[in-house]
Parts: C-alpha cells; structure tokens; sequence
C-alpha cells in the first residue's frame, strides 16, 4: 500500500460524484494508486494489480479530470506516459515523446473510434491497420548515417533508461542499417519496437533458474524488461531476446504516407516486423475481424500479446487528428480479457501426479479472468511457496496464460491484517497415507508408496491418452470408475476387459462397451515413441520419447541401455539418463512392461528406420544469427532438420556451426570464444545444396 496509506484499488463510484469537493477527493485518491502502480510496474517490474484494474483507475481519473478542469494538473498520472526511470543506467531524453495507447475493451468502442475519426476528417472512409500489442519492453532506437547511436527504453515517455549496450548484443538488432532493396538507408532514423521473449525460451530460463535455486520470472514481459535493464551488458547477451519494429518517429530524406508503407519499408533496411501478423483494413468490420482472428491464435503464437493496435494509417490523417495529454487520438488499444486478476486464497491442498509427486493446488476465491472462472492455482513446490512468502488467507496476484493451470504470481503483502497462514507439506500423502519424502531443497515431495492407488490412477490416465496409446473413453471418469469397480488395478489390467464386464457397470451399454473394446484392442499395435511415452518416465516427453525411438531399434534395446549409452544421445543429459535408467531398470516396471507384451503389445519403429536414410546434415546442429537474406532463421532451421541436422537457439560445445549474417551478435561471439566454426549465408547454402 502506498506509505501516506492510500489504497492501491480505491473503490471510485463516478455516478455518486455531484461536487467538485468530492470530486477533487476522488481524484487525489486515484492519482496516490496509480503514481504507486507506475512504480511498482515501471521501476520495480512487480506489478500489485491487473493491467484491466489499472486501465479502470485511469480511465476514472481522465473523466472525473474532463469533468471537473480545475482539477487538472501538470503532475497528475494522465500527463504521464510511464514510469520513471532508472537513473543508474543513464538518461536518454526522446526526440519526441513515446505515448502510450488508449486502451478500450469492447467492440463498440472501437466502432465509436473508427466513427470519430472519418467525423472529424471530413471522410466516407478511413482505412486503418491492424498491428498486434506485444506484451514485451516498449524500446526506441536512433540510428545516425545508418549506424546504431542510441537505444533507450520508454522510461516516463519523455526520458527513458540508456539501454544501448544491452540492445547491442541482440542478434536482431542490426548495429547498421542494411540496404536489401532499393530504398536508400535515410540519414536518420528514429524506430520504435517491442523487445519479447518467446514462451518457450521463458519456460527454459525459468527452468534454469529453479535448477540454480533462483526465482522464477513472472511472465515472459517481466523477464524480457529485467533482461534489458541489467546494468552488465553480459546478463543481457545470456538471454534470448528478440524484438519487433512497428513505428517511425522520425526520418530524413524520406517521406512516409502511411503506417502499411513504413511496415512494408523497415525489413529492406533490415529492420524485423511481424508481417504475417499485419492487416490494412478498410473500415472498422475488418479491423473486428482481425482480433478476432489473433484472439483464437493467441494461446497458440510463440509470445505473448495481449491485444490488438489500431491506428489510421494515413500520417497526414494522422497529423490532423493529433494528440491528447497522454495519448494520440489516431490510435487504439483495443485488449483481450485480462489474463491477471486478484482474489483471495482461501486453503491449500496437495495433488498427488502419476510420478508420486505432490504438488501444492491454492484453492481459490472464484474470480473471472479471461472469460474463465478460475478457483484454484498451482504452487509448484514447497520453495516456491517459501521463497514467493505464500500463506493461506494472502490475497494474491493470479495470472493465466492458454490452458495451463492459473500461477500465483505473489501475495498482495500491503493487505495482509495478521489472520493468514503458513502452509506446510503434509508427512502422509492424501491419497494413500504412505509416508512423504521431501527433498532438501524443498523442490521435490515424493509419496514414497509404489502402490499409491493416485498414482496408478494418473498413471492409467496418461497411458491412455490421446498422444500415447490413444485410447478413446478413458477419461479420468471413467478410469475412476474401473478402478473403484475393481476391475482394473494396473495399466495391463485394461487389456483384460471383457465386454460382460463393462456392461455391469453404470452408463455403459452396448455400443459405448464395444467402442471401449475395440479401442483398447487396437491401441495394441503402436509406434515405439508413443508406447515410451506411454509409460510416463520422469522427464521424458513427446519429444524426448521420439529422440529415444530414433536411437534404438527396439524396445528391447532401449531397456538393456546403460547411462554412457543413452548420454550419448545429442539431446540426453545425466539427470535425464538417470531418470530413464532408473525407472527402466525399476522391477515393478519391468513387470508392468513385460504384462503388457504378454497382453500382445507390438512395436513399430519407423523412427529408427528413418534415421538409418542417408540424410546430409545427419547428427549436425546449427545455430543462425544475425540477418539471413535467401531465408529467415526459423525457414533455415526448417530446413536444417529435414535434412536430419538441429537447429538450435544457443552456442555450445557441441554445436557444429554457427551461420552468421550480418549484424551477428553475442552467439558470434561465443562461437569464437568456444572453438565453433562459422560459416556465412552463401556456405551454408553451398553445404545444403552439395547434399
């Protein structure tokens, strides 16, 4: 909470609001939240509230300061377009100042917009584009006689944080403008753009933290910011960032018409924009059309957004319609459903996996985010909860991203009043009662009980599902009833059905029965890597199970495989050989897997049979960075694995080159340090063709 004890979610009724007095109270109330909200989101990168609560204060504040004009003010939060910034990385003041968007929610607005601006233009129609809102670090760039001079992040839209050092080392931003067609490169050039991360490199970063015991990053745009903002331009090179561009500010000796040809413009200066996710629209249908559109993409893209950029596209039109106090009125944000919201946990309980592993569920208050109702949460682990100071009764930020379970991202530590409790790990599983082991680092509490009947349960479930044996009607439901029937113990007892079995129990008649049946009955002949899968070996996904496939030719080489052997495999670390060989090598599973061949289980593996082709780039892993000009890196990587090689997006030891166009960065430099060869464009495209 704000020291002078302000709230930090004043509950503000506008329509109570008659006075002038009650209207200047309110406004000071809102103006101590927000200040107190740009700072813990701008400066600290630890946000208290969703952006969607945040949008709502300051869209109170703008109508109660419209409403009431002597009480605006030079210093209130809607004159402000961020946060301050960091004065230890540098200053950098701004050509011109970087506005922020207003930000709408509901369809009807954006018709209004579109209404307004074709009203005050004087036009039939104004054509708009429709651009993405990357939920990344919001960045500007100058470059002086094609030459990369400054860098600096949005800061208060006036000022921002020197970041040039820390932009330099990212392989995506050119440190010279390249000349790809035939625009010459401008002598000057101010461009604006969203430094990201992408989930997946996230999900591995987070990882990588927890291994060392450090804490996780809270979303891909917190861990984006803090990269950018580290004051060792080295931390930043670790780190895999990318960036998109989508606005000029500035740029001499070329005039722009509009925003369709400046996006259309920067990649021949080798300037990166997101070109498949671009839309010129005629009118405010397709603009509608288009977030819809990115709205049924969105869980399924490689980073985050959180809504659609509109803006008219005309710069004259642009120009006539100018600029408010904070924002243009050119332009819109029109977001999706927050994926952030705050309520109360109101217990904690532990969910026992196929693996034996409890994992602590927050039980919840419902509260709606994104159109879903979410009541509960995971924890991970016991050190998490302990590092993140989780207790039940906290009131906490809940954020949910795709169909993964919703993350308590921290508690709302201002509102504690002294009721809340600690939570600590149970010494008997739930399920079974069998005793509890809990790692020394608290990361990892195993039911220790082989038997467990949750595990079992679990265990049956993902046996069956659709990326492994792929057995339709198996649901957890009906797996449950199985198993309380007492027809099924193990996951070869599913092989024993009978269709008069099936018959006696609630909600099966013939045709459900023989489906279940016949099911069952062909999920006998399966492919290696699914069956591997299958069996939930700790850490082995769908692409590890596929990587396994392809390197022994049986399921009977894969159980006689030593450590040495399977670590021999390009993508098969220690933990992860440990973990196969272990569970391998288990007698209860060697028993389940020998029941089930006896059940008539046959392999197939034409993975092993497809690796054994003579494929040119064979057991080879590439690395690009830098400007690629006959492919992007993401078609050259396609490239590399059809070939049989792996494109990967790290420098290491055991990577055999790296291809380097220009404007290679820290991976350019790591290959050098190591020992890595490094190729150009016109090599690798000699080394592919001369397979």
């Amino acid at each position: 909470m704000p020291k002078n004890g302000a709230s930090s979610r004043p509950k503000i009724d506008l329509g109570s609001i008659d006075t002038e007095s009650e209207a200047a109270e309110a406004v000071e109330e809102l103006r101590r939240a927000i200040r107190y909200h740009n700072y813990r989101y701008y400066v600290l990168d630890d946000p208290v509230v969703s952006d969607a609560e945040y949008d709502r204060q300051l869209a109170q504040l703008q109508e109660l300061e419209e409403r009431f004009p002597s009480l605006q003010s030079p210093t209130s939060p809607t004159q402000q377009v961020g946060g301050p910034p960091r004065e230890e990385l540098g200053l950098v003041r701004h050509p011109s100042p970087m506005l922020s968007l207003k930000a709408v929610y509901t369809r009807q607005e954006v018709r209004d917009f579109a209404a307004t601006c074709r009203r005050e233009l004087g036009l039939q129609e104004v054509v708009f584009t429709a651009e993405p809102k990357y939920d990344g670090l919001a960045v500007e760039l100058i470059y002086e006689e094609g030459r990369l001079t400054t860098a600096s992040t949005r800061g208060d839209g006036t000022t921002g944080e020197d970041i040039l050092a820390n932009v330099k080392t990212m392989g995506e931003v050119p440190l010279e403008l390249l000349q790809l067609g035939e625009e010459p490169v401008p002598s000057r050039l101010v461009v604006r753009g969203e430094i990201y991360m992408r989930k997946d490199e996230f999900n591995r970063l987070n990882e990588a933290r927890l291994a060392r015991g450090e804490n996780p990053f809270a979303n891909p745009r917190n861990a984006a910011a803090g990269s950018v903002r580290q004051l060792d331009p080295r931390v930043t090179a670790g780190r895999p960032l990318h960036i998109f561009f989508y606005e000029v500010a500035d740029i001499q000796g070329r005039e722009l018409r509009g925003q369709w040809e400046m996006l259309s413009l920067l990649p021949s200066w080798g300037l990166k924009v997101n070109s498949r996710l671009q839309r010129l629209c005629r009118d405010a249908n397709e603009v509608l059309e288009f977030y819809d559109r990115l709205a049924e993409e969105r869980d399924q893209l490689p980073f985050e957004i959180d809504g659609t950029v509109i803006k008219v596209n005309d710069r004259a039109a642009q120009r006539a319609l100018g600029v408010r106090q904070r924002d243009p009125r050119w332009a819109l944000a029109f977001k999706f459903p927050a994926r952030q919201a705050t309520t109360r946990i109101t217990d904690i309980h532990v969910q026992v996996g196929r693996t034996g592993a409890l994992t602590p569920v927050a039980k919840l208050e419902p509260v709606n985010i994104g159109g879903v109702e979410v009541q509960r949460a995971s924890l991970h682990n016991l050190s998490q909860i302990e590092d993140k100071d989780v207790r039940i009764g906290d009131r906490v930020l809940v954020e949910r991203a795709g169909d993964v379970i919703p993350q308590v991202v921290k508690p709302l530590l201002e509102e504690r009043d002294g009721s809340e409790r600690r939570f600590s790990m149970p010494q008997h599983c739930p399920v079974c009662g069998g005793p509890v082991i809990t790692s020394q680092d608290k990361k990892q509490s195993i039911c220790s009980n082989i038997d467990c009947p949750a595990q079992v349960r679990e265990r049956i479930v993902h046996f069956a599902s659709r990326r492994a044996m792929d057995i339709d009607g198996l649901a957890g439901r009906r797996t449950d009833q199985l198993m309380s029937s007492g027809l099924v113990k193990s996951i070869p007892d599913l092989f024993d059905l009978t269709k008069e079995e099936l018959l006696s129990l609630e909600g099966y008649a013939d045709k459900a029965a023989e489906n279940l049946i016949r099911e069952i009955e062909s999920s006998k002949a399966q492919n290696l890597e699914r069956f591997i899968y299958a069996l939930g070996i700790p850490h082995v996904g769908e692409h590890l199970a596929g990587v396994l496939a392809a390197s022994f030719k049986d399921l009977d080489a894969l159980l006689q495989a030593s450590e040495e052997e399977l670590q021999a495999i390009r993508e098969v670390g220690p933990e992860v050989a440990g973990s196969i060989r272990t569970f391998l090598g288990t007698p209860q599973n060697r028993e389940v897997v020998e029941a089930l061949r006896q059940k008539g289980l046959t392999l197939e593996n034409p993975l092993y049979e497809e690796r054994r082709q003579s494929k040119p780039l064979q057991g080879l892993t590439f690395v690009f960075t830098g400007s690629l000009q006959r492919w992007t890196r993401q078609e050259a990587g396609r490239l590399v694995e059809s070939l049989g090689g792996r494109a990967s997006g790290s420098v290491s030891s055991r990577t055999d080159y790296v291809v380097a166009g220009p404007g290679g960065g820290s991976k350019l430099e790591q290959a050098r340090q190591k020992g890595v060869r490094v190729i150009d464009e016109q090599q690798f495209a000699e080394l592919v063709s001369s397979g």
